[in-house]
């Protein structure tokens, strides 16, 4: 099964060759590229978050194997969807889908099903494909959809995604796609992501849920972020970084009513 890319002339250009310039343009790579755990990128149009999402993936080293986590916008398929075996094809590519890390998954992650239904309109992993591809390009993904969940549920899904990469014993890195708050002024949003941002830097994650919910906080990969979290700790990381922080205001210069965008490697 190949995947369509659902947003490309949308989100990002869908010309190659303007795609490898755009991707050019965005990544700054660092001298000495660093391993990650996990990251937490954004996943709106490259005209707003591309540079933030590129000063992270720009910094660290892609492995041939990453898991992408990504939001539910459209609340299709399962609650919990893992796509099937195949690929994603995009403007530089096919990129495989890593089966054998897949099934790991599947056996040590109960909630999860099988399910291309989530994913055929969901923009949030679609948009961190080219990143990838234009780093690596042998790499590999293993993209799962996200809807609701408490902690408990987030805290399982996450253990058991760590076990499953455990067992598959090579370098996985895991992407967390979200957007952080939505829709009020930029100063207003700097404050409550202020909060979120404070407990991912902490690897707090049941304190991250617990935040966005408690003060309203539209994070819409909160949940994606909150798994990865828990895989990240159970896999040893120990501290993450802010990489880069920004609104859409940044762009088109307006802070009345913006979409705010953060950039997290977790090591």
């Amino acid at each position: 099964m190949v995947r369509q890319p659902a947003v490309a002339g949308q989100f990002y250009t869908d010309d190659p060759r303007k795609l490898e310039e755009e991707l050019g343009r965005l990544i700054r790579p660092v001298p000495a590229p660093r391993r990650a755990t996990g990251i937490i990128a954004p996943h709106a149009g490259y005209i707003y978050s591309g540079a933030i999402a590129g000063a992270v993936y720009g910094s660290i080293a892609i492995p041939r194997t990453v898991v992408i986590l990504g939001p539910n916008h459209h609340g299709l398929g399962a609650v919990a969807s893992l796509y099937p075996d195949g690929a994603w094809l995009s403007p530089l590519g096919e990129v495989p889908i890593e089966q054998r890390l897949s099934s790991l998954v599947l056996e040590q992650v109960p909630q999860v099903e099988l399910d291309a239904i989530a994913h055929r309109f969901e923009h949030s992993l679609e948009v961190q494909v080219p990143f990838l591809r234009y780093l690596n390009s042998d790499v590999a993904i293993v993209p799962m959809c996200l809807g609701g969940g408490g902690y408990g549920w987030c805290r399982q899904v996450g253990e058991g995604l760590a076990r499953a990469i455990a067992a598959y014993g090579e370098e996985v890195l895991i992407v967390a796609s979200s957007d952080m708050t939505h829709y009020e002024s930029a100063e207003s949003a700097r404050l409550k992501d202020e909060a979120a941002l404070s407990c991912v830097l902490a690897l707090d994650a049941e304190g991250l849920l617990k935040v966005c919910r408690q003060r309203g906080i539209t994070m819409c990969g909160v949940i994606p972020s909150t798994v990865m979290l828990v895989a990240a700790r159970e896999l040893g990381a120990s501290r993450a970084e802010l990489v880069r922080y920004g609104t859409s205001g940044d762009v088109t210069g307006d802070n009345r009513q913006v979409v705010a965008y953060a950039a997290v490697a977790v090591y």
